[in-house]
């Protein structure tokens, strides 16, 4: 019997003929050494290997491609070296070292993978068409223009022992000083590589106003590191984290990447903090106002230069908008919850307090409950609201309760039980304002949409139940997800593009919650009209390129979009464990005491103490009920 032979695989060369027994003519590899192509002129490229197979035998020839892209540059001139760059260099020849490493792992890497996605694979409680489409819609983290640096410098060229330009970063010392004379000190080193054609701010020290400086992380827990990262809300939204979206798709991050999810909260914690002076016209209403207050949480981390210019869109004035500062809390405070990172909680805590604080001011009538002002200041923004409105007022009341929760684990029980009297007071307004009976009114106006029933109005059973008959199932039988609003009539609320609209993402959100009613029928007939609708063979056609939002028609807006990975929402509440879904039962607003003046407590409190654990996280969960 012949032994099977695996030669090496040739060099790879450009301009080569190759004959039809699958190899190159001998001729071509007396031709020199390949030479990389000048700037502009196009060339091909080709790489071939043979091997002996036995009969009824097989062979797998591996091939490995890989490119290296160490630098990303931004319009306006800041640069910074990819992630990867602090395990392989900066030099060209890191291609080589990646494709390597990739040749020699990857059947361990594929193994991993297996390990990782078994346990929802075999699962039999679950829906085929989900499995597929959880992992499916993954592809977003990595096609959504994704920007992974390093926090820190990256490692030593060990291989090509190249080295790059040191800039260093003085230690900078953050102080919060608060009125009770409580102090909470950060001090932090780090070193970053930064470019010629722009030295890349990092302190956050800059010619317009800033009221905090921007702390880098800690040099001592480089290993708890994820680095700083960056996705588009979608391509053709080109701005990056958009903040209102990030609500919904960061469940993905939490459960896979929980390091990176910490650290995107900690870039807009030190945001809330800061302020831009500049000068912005406001497309939608012709006005002009600031690009950004402090105390207000940016809509997104800015497009021609991240972390340094926030608030790219300017269709709207977004500091006025009522949903980012409430969605800025819950995320910190889940995140907190879930991650028990007490170091998290410590540094972000001023920014929930200020962010709180900030929304203050949309308390008109001193009722405790923010209302809106007549016009789309939340994530949707061609829907106009008046007066109380079911979305941002249950997203109002809902960050009350967890940042009473979060104040209670860091020691500031005044500042909990001030949430707490606002949260009492305001819950009965809101239900007495917009609750008729089976699900609350879209808002407290009195236009012809007041009374819709929007999917996104984030409240109990009774409601879940209302929308899943009338928003999803009055839709084609369910086949396509949920509308975003319907009329109490069952005619699809006509109102704006955005009313009538099927959005993917919040499909997957209210699909989520009704999860966590114990409604997991209702639940996956609801998503799985998205599955219908965007990737099944019957469907239009989305497969890894799902919109944020399609119609009745299938007529799509905005391709490759960010929301959509709000289904790991759903994984994450079929994956929690019962003690927490069980906590409604024992809410962490029964758990503190209130003083009688507490309903005109002031909120001028400090830290009192910072503990050293975080603990009965499992009790503090919260939801609205109708």
């Amino acid at each position: 019997m012949r032994k099977r032979e695996i030669p090496p695989p040739p060099p790879i060369f450009f301009s080569a003929s190759c004959g039809c027994d699958g190899q190159f003519d001998r001729e071509n590899f007396k031709s020199g050494p390949s030479m990389p192509s000048s700037p502009g002129e196009a060339l091909c490229a080709a790489v071939s290997a043979s091997a002996w197979v036995e009969p009824h035998g097989k062979c797998t020839v591996a091939f490995a491609l890989a490119w290296s892209s160490p630098k990303v540059k931004f319009l306006k001139g800041s640069s910074y070296h990819r992630r990867y760059t602090k395990f392989y260099g900066t030099s060209e020849g890191a291609a080589q070292d990646l494709v390597h490493d990739a040749l020699m792992n990857y059947k361990r890497w594929e193994e991993d993978i297996e390990k990782w996605q078994n346990p929802i694979l075999r699962d039999d409680r679950l829906p085929e068409w989900y499995k597929f489409t959880l992992f499916n819609e993954l592809y977003f983290l990595v096609a959504g223009g994704t920007v992974w640096i390093d926090s820190r410098l990256p490692a030593p060229d060990k291989r090509n022992h190249r080295n790059g330009e040191k800039t260093d970063v003085k230690g900078t010392e953050a102080e919060v000083n608060l009125s009770d004379g409580a102090l909470v000190k950060h001090t932090t080193t780090s070193d970053y590589y930064s470019e010629d054609e722009s030295v890349v701010n990092h302190e956050g020290s800059n010619s317009y106003s800033q009221h905090h400086p921007i702390t880098l992380l800690n040099e001592e827990n480089d290993s708890d590191d994820g680095g700083r990262f960056l996705y588009l809300e979608g391509v053709e939204y080109v701005m990056w984290c958009t903040y209102d979206v990030h609500f919904y798709a960061s469940f993905a991050l939490l459960e896979l990447f929980p390091k990176i999810e910490l650290n995107i909260q900690r870039d807009f914690a030190k945001a809330v903090l800061s302020e831009d002076g500049r000068k912005v016209k406001f497309l939608a209403e012709g006005n002009t106002g600031i690009r950004k207050l402090r105390g207000a949480v940016p809509h997104d981390l800015g497009t021609h230069d991240p972390w340094n210019e926030m608030n790219a869109y300017n269709i709207h004035d977004t500091s006025q908008w009522k949903d980012l500062n409430p969605k800025f809390v819950l995320q910190v405070y889940r995140d907190f919850a879930a991650t028990g990172d007490m170091s998290f909680g410590v540094d972000v805590w001023p920014a929930v307090r200020a962010a709180m604080e900030y929304m203050e001011q949309f308390d008109r009538d001193g009722d405790c409950l923010i209302e809106n002002d007549g016009f789309p200041d939340q994530t949707y923004d061609t829907w106009t609201v008046h007066g109380v409105s079911a979305y941002c007022g249950c997203l109002w009341l809902a960050a009350l309760q967890a940042a009473a929760a979060m104040a209670l684990q860091l020691g500031d029980k005044p500042f909990a039980e001030y949430c707490k009297g606002k949260f009492l007071k305001a819950k009965s307004v809101f239900e007495e304002k917009l609750w008729n009976g089976s699900y609350f009114n879209y808002d407290s106006g009195s236009s012809s949409n007041s009374k819709s029933i929007q999917t996104d109005q984030l409240a109990g059973q009774c409601t879940l139940q209302k929308i899943f008959d009338f928003n999803v199932m009055k839709v084609k039988g369910g086949r396509m997800g949920a509308v975003n609003g319907m009329h109490p009539n069952g005619k699809v609320d006509e109102t704006c593009m955005q009313s009538r609209e099927i959005w993917t993402g919040v499909t997957y959100g209210v699909a989520a919650t009704m999860i966590l009613a114990g409604m997991e029928k209702e639940a996956f007939t609801t998503a799985e009209g998205i599955f219908t609708a965007g990737w099944s063979e019957e469907g239009y056609g989305y497969w890894f390129q799902t919109p944020e939002a399609w119609t009745m028609d299938g007529h799509f807006r905005s391709l490759i979009y960010m929301r959509p990975l709000s289904i790991w929402g759903m994984q994450w509440a079929l994956s929690m464990p019962k003690t927490v879904l069980q906590a409604p039962e024992i809410n962490i607003m029964d758990r503190i005491s209130i003083s009688p003046s507490a309903a005109a407590i002031s909120h001028e409190f400090g830290v009192r103490k910072i503990t050293n654990k975080a603990k009965c996280f499992g009790a503090a969960v919260f939801h609205c009920s109708c």
